[in-house]
């Protein structure tokens, strides 16, 4: 039976049930749902040309709500809020990125407390050229410098204790921003094979990325896990560069890693490689299968994986792997 607090759903139609709907995004064209759309083609389907809608859902009274281009979803113990930000409304900045991810940021965070959720679990964003030069700065470190501002300005920490995400480039349209949240802090895990993301050096950029490794939130007393936007870096550094095969392996070591640390954490989120629901992100469409038959070898028959084709945040990463576990997954068709 479907958990009554959190489940998460793929499928390729429309949300039929809107009453259980917490919230979620659309990879691809979003009918008349409302739900914020990313520009990126799901990879490996047999129906490529259908939208994935990766939704969260509950049997648990949701309420909605929309503040402006804000949408929220209420549920009695977490959060999800959304939103879609047009970079040409902020064309006088010195970087209209920067600025919409600061105020992006700002919209979520001034929700969160006024709705009483004030614990952000898991971000996900997505940006266009995220490797185009946006007054002398890639766009992708653009994007962080007002995240960190938006986290500073809030009063929250930048260097302990954050959220786990993503942040990954779609092929076209605006920022989009979403956030999963509950009213008790989510406990933050990093990975000791790398250098934690918020202190990377100042050659990755003037301001560093905002996120944890992972992160495990509860509802109802169980755990529920948050795996970021996780790629081929040991240390700080970029490993087998052109070469995806090594670089999922690489991926899946680090994903090993942290789901150990969680472990050594927190003994009760006990999660092997199969209870994880993977999203995987692909520069080039054509390392689908090899990617998928390297991740089906490592985690074995009970894989639940979707592809995506996506610009993953470094130009010489080809692969990004994100998960979650702890809740049910239905696949729909």
């Amino acid at each position: 039976m479907p958990n009554e607090h959190l489940e998460l759903v793929w499928t390729a139609c429309p949300p039929d049930s809107p009453a259980a709907l917490l919230g979620g995004l659309c990879y691809g064209p979003a009918g008349e749902t409302g739900l914020p759309e990313v520009a990126m083609a799901r990879l490996g389907a047999s129906r490529p040309d259908l939208p994935l809608f990766s939704l969260f859902a509950s049997r648990q009274p949701v309420e909605h709500a929309r503040f402006g281009a804000l949408r929220v979803w209420r549920h009695p113990d977490c959060l999800f809020a959304a939103l879609s930000v047009e970079e040409d409304a902020y064309g006088g900045a010195l970087s209209s990125l920067r600025e919409a991810s600061r105020v992006a940021y700002h919209a979520l965070f001034d929700v969160l407390e006024k709705e009483g959720y004030s614990a952000p679990w898991r971000f996900w964003n997505y940006l266009a050229d995220i490797h185009g030069d946006e007054n002398g700065l890639e766009r992708y470190r653009q994007f962080n410098y007002g995240r960190q501002q938006a986290f500073a300005d809030a009063g929250r920490s930048v260097n302990a204790a954050v959220p786990a995400a993503c942040a990954l480039g779609s092929q076209s349209g605006p920022l989009v921003v979403a956030v999963l949240a509950g009213r008790e802090p989510a406990l933050a895990i990093e990975n000791p094979r790398q250098v934690s993301a918020y202190d990377y050096p100042s050659d990755y950029g003037p301001r560093a990325p905002t996120f944890a490794r992972a992160s495990v939130s509860w509802l109802e007393g169980r755990p529920q896990l948050w795996l970021s936007g996780t790629a081929s870096i040991v240390g700080h550094r970029t490993l087998h560069a052109g070469d995806v095969a090594e670089q999922t392996r690489e991926t899946l070591r680090n994903i090993r890693t942290v789901l150990e640390e969680t472990r050594r954490r927190l003994p009760e989120a006990d999660f092997p490689l199969a209870a994880l629901h993977y999203t995987v992100y692909l520069r080039h469409p054509e390392h689908q299968p090899l990617v998928a038959e390297l991740l089906g070898a490592e985690v074995g028959a009970k894989l639940n994986a979707v592809y995506l084709k996506a610009d993953v945040c470094r130009a010489d990463l080809l692969v990004e792997i994100e998960a979650s576990a702890g809740h049910p997954l239905r696949v729909a068709p």
